[in-house]
C-alpha cells in the first residue's frame, strides 16, 4: 500500500483516553509489531502494516520538519514527544500524542524503536494543527524536498525562538493545557 493511494477524506477518527496505539519499528522505521488498537485506529490488517515503514500512516498535513527533527532526535539516542496526525488505510485521519524511544539489545546497541500514542487533548491539536499550517506554508515554497524540509525547520525554530521555548517545552506546554 502507496499513501499516494490514499486520500483523505476528512472523517476524524478517535479512540479511548484509556488506549495505547503501540507500535514498534526497526532502526529503519520499518513495523516489526502493531498493537491491535493501531490495526483498529489505522485500518490495516496485522499483515499489511508489519513489514512496512512507518510511514505507511503519514499524513499529508504533517510537515516535513517535524518528522526531520524527530529522526535526528531518536539518531541521537534521545526520546520525543510529538502531537502526530497520521492517515488510516481508509482515508480517515487521528490525532495522537507519540512518544518515540530507542530500543536497545544486550549489548547497547539500538535494533529499532518504540512508540506509545494517547489521545491528544482536543487544545492541543488546535494548537497543534495552528503550529503545522505555518510550517507546511513554509515547506510549500519550495519545490525540492530538501529545500522544504529545511524552510520547514527555519520556520519551528523561529517559532521556538519567538516564544522562548524549546520543542520540548513547547510540547509540554501543549500537554498541560498552554497555548502556543
Amino acid at each position: 500500500m502507496k499513501l499516494t493511494q490514499i486520500r483523505p477524506t476528512g472523517t476524524e477518527r478517535t479512540f479511548g483516553d484509556g488506549e495505547l496505539i503501540v507500535t514498534k519499528t526497526d532502526p529503519r522505521g520499518v513495523i516489526t509489531y502493531a498493537n491491535d488498537v493501531f490495526l483498529r485506529i489505522s485500518a490495516l490488517g496485522e499483515e499489511e502494516a508489519v513489514g512496512q515503514p512507518h510511514s505507511v500512516i503519514r499524513h499529508p498535513d504533517m510537515p516535513r520538519a517535524v518528522f526531520k527533527l524527530l529522526w535526528d532526535t531518536l539518531k541521537q539516542e534521545q526520546e520525543i514527544f510529538a502531537y502526530v496526525v497520521n492517515l488510516a488505510a481508509d482515508g480517515a485521519h487521528y490525532w495522537v500524542f507519540a512518544h518515540v524511544t530507542p530500543s536497545y539489545d544486550g549489548a547497547g546497541r539500538v535494533v529499532g524503536y518504540h512508540s506509545n500514542r494517547r489521545v491528544p487533548s482536543r487544545s492541543a491539536v488546535a494548537a497543534a494543527e495552528d503550529l503545522y499550517g505555518v510550517l507546511r506554508a513554509a515547506e510549500r515554497r519550495h519545490d525540492r524536498t530538501p529545500d522544504a524540509v529545511a524552510a520547514g525547520s527555519a520556520m519551528l525554530e523561529q517559532v521556538l525562538a519567538e516564544r522562548g521555548r524549546t520543542y520540548d517545552e513547547l510540547v509540554w506546554d501543549l500537554a498541560t493545557g498552554g497555548r502556543l
